[in-house]
Parts: C-alpha cells; structure tokens; sequence
C-alpha cells in the first residue's frame, strides 16, 4: 500500500509558478514509477508528466512541455512538479499517482495509487 499526499497548489495569476510536491508513504518509493495527471471540470483526467522510478526517464504532455518540470527525491520520498509560465488553461486539480512497476507510464490505468488531488487555478 502507498499513501500519497500532494501539496502546493492553489490561485495564481497567469505568468506565474508554483511547484506542487507529492509525499509517500508505505511501500518502498524509490521502485515506483511516479506520474501527475490534472482534470478540469466536465474534461477526463489526463496525464502531464511521468517519471521512471531514479529520475532517469521522463514524459510530459505537449501541453506543458517546457513549462513544466516533474522530479523526484528518493531520500524524501518526494516527487515534484515545477509549472511555471502557468495559464488559465492548466487549471485543474492536480493528483498524483503511483506504478507499482519502476517504468513510467502515460495511462491512468497503470497506476495502482492515487493521492486525494490539489486544486491549482490559474487567473487571467
């Protein structure tokens, strides 16, 4: 079992950051593939960004690329996700998700564990 707990989001204006950070807690973290997934009301939660479980191999959407940066620090159990030059566009909560398998995914099927989701709204 792992337990995921996201934190860092909330309003800010477009133009700006904010990094959102994801604690874990049970099984050992550093096999886990790691990925961060958003969902806008009335749209399907998609993925933004993925990891493989050293860091070595990482995935992100078209949406976000080169805004956005997801990293991980095996030593905190922690998995981050950098968004700056935000847009009213990438508001949404944001959750992140857990593989049990160490190779990253862009399917929200293959992640076994999902944190509660941070809310992050971006004004115009």
């Amino acid at each position: 079992q792992v337990l995921l707990v996201e934190s860092g989001g909330g309003l800010v204006q477009a133009g700006g950051s904010l990094r959102l950070s994801c604690e874990a807690s049970g099984r050992a973290f550093g096999s886990n593939a790691m990925g961060w997934f958003r969902q806008a009301p009335g749209k399907e939660r998609d993925v933004v960004a993925a990891i493989n479980w050293n860091g070595g191999s990482t995935y992100y959407a078209d949406s976000v690329k080169g805004r956005f940066t997801i990293s991980r620090d095996n030593s905190k159990n922690t998995v981050y996700l950098q968004m700056n030059s935000l847009k009213p566009e990438d508001t949404a909560v944001y959750y992140c998700a857990a593989r049990v398998s160490p190779l990253r995914s862009l399917s929200l099927n293959e992640y076994a564990y999902w944190g509660q989701g941070t809310q992050v709204t971006v004004s115009s």
